[in-house]
């Protein structure tokens, strides 16, 4: 690795020491114009020496993810392609905490980062980066509000451009690959309602209720009462808007409160739809227990939830992902939200896996995206569309991985009606 001399040739050698590959799976760019890598792999360009900077100071995700997220790293072409590439390469081919360099490693990479000229001080954060550790204790409410607030309240204009006029922000269900995005998450609000054995009158509460969809859908084609419960201070506005819109202000309640506050139940049934994973695995019992206590007899939950797959295997906390789109949350396994469900004495009458689903809805959010980016920088700013098209394009990765899943947990508090004894009911 010695005898390269251009930035892209030096670049790619650092890269590889960083991934732990003798090579790169990627066509770098540099600053001076000069190239390196397979020719037909895909592109990445390096802006700036700084970007190497960040790798030196934090060599796995973290240094790229914040490089990416300043500009000084672009992914011209397909996004996915990069990244699945980069993804599947040496060390990030690996679940968990990123492993770092030897001092070996370390000492060839202070050698380039001489020659190309980009020794220095550790460069800030770019302002996109989560601060939600400053809030207080984890999983307390107010960091939980703050770490909510970082999330969805990037503006309701901007998710409104990514989503589209559905405003689901969870995984659709798709008939087919060719189903459009708007019908799919149709699709899945109406077989939440159905599993939940919806009926006009009935009592609903939904936790972590975002833009309002599912409260209207089972309002409006159910004839359901709902009450919606967000920390996010922008989604409540907007989901009560679309509920007077819809003239159903006195069927649909929409409320800034910590699902931990509510104590006007018993509710008929509940809907968890995409909220579970902001919970932690050390609430996630007393979240199955408050629940429980909030139904009646009979009533039923449904736990719709992402789940790590990959074993015994925790997150990497320093990866992208928890420091700039989800801080402090929480993938648990399927197995073990089940046995949180179960330890509260829910019965479970269903699950439903729904992972190819998932990756179908982030492709077809990331095409919304990048075919209204200029709007979409204008409403949130150039970092924060660039943490989202990367976020979603390594979540849609993910699942078409493996890596993670997504599933739909249905359960029954006991007493009152027994559950049917067929799917049909719902299927």
């Amino acid at each position: 690795m010695g005898t390269s001399t251009n930035a892209a040739s030096r670049l790619a050698d650092a890269l590889a020491i960083i991934l732990g590959t003798d090579g790169i799976p990627l066509r770098l760019k540099a600053w001076d114009g000069s190239e390196a890598g397979p020719e037909n792999a895909p592109v990445v360009v390096f802006r700036s020496r700084r970007a190497l900077r960040r790798m030196l100071w934090s060599p796995g995700q973290l240094g790229l993810s914040r490089a990416y997220v300043a500009g000084e790293i672009e992914a011209p072409g397909d996004i996915f392609a990069a990244f699945a590439a980069l993804s599947s390469a040496g060390k990030f081919a690996e679940p968990g905490p990123f492993r770092p360099p030897t001092p070996r490693e370390v000492f060839a990479l202070l050698r380039i980062a001489v020659r190309l000229g980009a020794l220095g001080p550790n460069p800030a954060p770019p302002p996109e980066e989560a601060r939600v550790g400053r809030y207080g204790r984890r999983h307390s409410k107010g960091r939980d509000a703050a770490a909510i607030s970082h999330h969805y309240d990037v503006g309701n204009d901007f998710y409104s451009l990514v989503l589209g006029p559905s405003m689901v922000y969870s995984c659709a269900v798709w008939e087919s690959d060719e189903t459009g995005l708007d019908a799919a998450q149709a699709a899945k609000l109406d077989l939440v309602c159905r599993k939940l054995g919806l009926k006009p009158g009935m009592r609903v509460l939904d936790v972590g209720c975002g833009w309002g969809s599912f409260a209207l859908h089972a309002a409006q084609h159910f004839g359901a009462d709902v009450v919606g419960v967000t920390l996010s201070v922008e989604q409540a506005a907007m989901a009560r808007k679309r509920a007077a819109d819809a003239g159903l202000t006195e069927r649909v309640d929409i409320r800034v409160q910590d699902y931990r506050d509510v104590d006007d139940g018993p509710f008929d049934a509940i809907s968890s739809i995409g909220m579970s994973e902001h919970v932690g695995r050390e609430q996630i019992q007393h979240y199955a227990s408050q629940l429980h206590g909030l139904l009646r007899p009979g009533g039923r939950l449904l736990n719709h939830a992402i789940s790590w797959n990959a074993g015994r295997t925790a997150a990497d906390p320093d990866s992208f992902i928890p420091r700039y789109v989800f801080p402090d949350g929480e993938m648990l396994s399927l197995s073990d939200m089940v046995a949180a469900l179960e330890s509260a004495h829910l019965e479970v009458l269903d699950i439903e896996a729904l992972r190819r689903h998932y990756a179908l809805t982030l492709r077809a959010w990331v095409r919304n995206l990048e075919e209204h980016w200029d709007e979409a920088v204008r409403f949130a700013g150039v970092g924060r569309a660039l943490v989202w098209r990367l976020y979603m394009a390594a979540s849609a990765l993910g699942f078409e991985d493996g890596l993670t899943g997504v599933n739909q947990v249905l359960v029954q508090r006991p007493g009152g009606a027994e559950p049917p004894l067929r799917r049909s009911s719902w299927i």
